[in-house]
């Protein structure tokens, strides 16, 4: 890829997508600027859960049905372009409830992934806390990371690289001569909005270990407390919390976690960009010398590598790869 060495490179937008994709240019040789005029994490990207999870996705999430080699590859693609930053990610995988194990593995088998089934008690060795129900299946391919944390090792590895970070609108940046602009924003522009809304109980649970997936709930650990979520709100671009939205997800949780009913509570909210296939937009655009990296829907620390490797194909030309077909925007005319 020494195609990029040298080259300017504007990437707008600093979430998940934006700043992988500055972070790789910057060590392949780029002049990268990555702007952003919000604070770090006051996006979509760091409302999340940071979820890794290409298994559940394909089952849990019709749009992404059919996209499972698509995610494996892309969560492969942490360790293959950052494994210095990979290493911080959780690995512990899914714990699932299934009211009906065999009919899941069956899907999860005709998606191309197994599903062991795991015994309530180990179940509940696994994760503290853990309501006496079930049944439940595992899945050791789905990981998650800390979104925030991984945000700040981002801009710091960039700037390591030479690249700059500035909080600033692109249209407000001074002309300098940039060779590419990189779009890698949220909603607009043609892209669906989703709202998603998710609850933080400071202060809870583990820092780490597998993800709980229960009827329209998922309770993950994390470092600052576990996280519930998450809502799929077609079409709302708002950030307004919905406190029907936040009972609902947090009767769920407690009813999987029970010591939750008495913990403190937080919700968030952020929108999402989304296309009709569930598939992020990657490449060039109808405006020379402008690309975009926008719409992974609700995957986009799971897919931000492999868009950014893309991006990479994109910028040094020559033979595309299955998934620069996959992202391609002209698949959508």
């Amino acid at each position: 890829m020494s195609e990029v060495k040298g080259l300017r490179v504007v990437v707008a937008g600093a979430g998940a997508i934006g700043s992988v994709c500055a972070l790789i240019l910057a060590r392949r040789g780029a002049k990268v600027t990555l702007a952003d005029p919000t604070s770090v994490g006051d996006n979509a990207s760091g409302v999340a859960a940071g979820m890794l999870a290409p298994v559940c996705e394909a089952l849990l999430d019709p749009k992404s049905q059919d996209h499972l080699p698509l995610l494996l590859q892309a969560r492969s693609a942490w360790d293959r372009l950052l494994p210095d930053l990979a290493g911080s990610i959780d690995r512990s995988g899914a714990v699932i409830e299934a009211a009906d194990p065999e009919a899941l593995r069956a899907k999860a088998r005709a998606a191309g992934a197994e599903l062991e089934p795991i015994a309530l008690d180990e179940a509940r060795r696994l994760c503290p806390g853990l309501a006496p129900c079930g049944p439940f299946l595992f899945t050791p391919e789905d990981w998650r990371l800390e979104p925030k944390t991984m945000l700040a090792a981002l801009h710091e590895a960039l700037r390591a690289a030479g690249g700059d970070f500035v909080r600033a609108d692109v249209a407000d940046l001074p002309a300098h001569g940039a060779g590419i602009l990189i779009r890698a924003t949220g909603p607009g522009g043609g892209f669906t909005p989703i709202k998603g809304q998710i609850l933080r109980f400071p202060r809870s649970g583990p820092a780490r270990g597998p993800v709980v997936r229960g009827e329209g709930i998922y309770v993950a650990p994390s470092a600052g407390g576990m996280i519930a979520g998450a809502t799929m709100e077609e079409g709302l671009a708002d950030r307004a919390i919905d406190a029907e939205a936040v009972a609902r997800l947090r009767e769920r949780a407690v009813r999987l976690f029970p010591a939750l009913d008495n913990a403190e509570v937080v919700a968030l909210a952020g929108v999402r960009a989304a296309t009709p296939d569930g598939l992020p937009l990657v490449g060039p655009t109808l405006e020379p010398g402008v690309l975009v990296a926008r719409g992974a829907r609700r995957n986009g620390w799971l897919l931000a590598p492999l868009i950014a490797e893309v991006v990479l194909e994109r910028l040094a030309g020559g033979a595309l790869s299955a998934a620069a077909a996959a992202f391609d925007p002209g698949r959508l005319n």
